[in-house]
């Protein structure tokens, strides 16, 4: 993928499994497509600016 999970807002930490996951609600196809690398990058990447909120305050 040519972004980077880890600037992701989607990207977060889930204790349960004590590893980084994915939030997005992917479909059937929409996961393989992502697993199988065959799209140039995620359409669903945001970045995860903790300071975007702040900033609006």
């Amino acid at each position: 993928m040519s972004t980077k999970c880890e600037t992701c807002v989607y990207y977060s930490y889930d204790e349960e499994y004590d590893d980084y996951i994915c939030e997005m609600d992917l479909d059937e196809d929409e996961m393989v497509r992502f697993l199988s690398a065959r799209a140039d990058a995620c359409p669903y990447w945001r970045p995860g600016d903790d300071y975007r909120t702040a900033r609006r305050q």
